[in-house]
């Protein structure tokens, strides 16, 4: 049950990137949706969509790789106190 928690979790920001880039992509063939009521408009809202859901998966792995050790140096968190 907890892998498929986690498989819905990332799921969902994965499906916000892909929408993010169809509204892009259809923004360049002039293709406007009906609730959208500017091309630029549509642009926009597709790369909040994609900045969103690419960003919440790349942190989630990140978070998931400085807990199991396996990012360089840089990476790491400081804990200077």
């Amino acid at each position: 049950m907890g892998r498929f928690i986690a498989f819905v979790i990332l799921a969902i920001p994965a499906i916000m990137a892909a929408v993010g880039i169809k509204l892009m992509r259809d923004t360049f063939f002039a293709k406007l949706f009906d609730p959208i009521p500017y091309l630029w408009l549509q642009f926009v809202l597709g790369i909040v969509l994609f900045l969103l859901g690419f960003g919440f998966f790349a942190g989630f792995l990140l978070n998931r790789d400085r807990k199991n050790g396996r990012v360089a140096p840089k990476y790491t968190k400081n804990k200077e106190n």
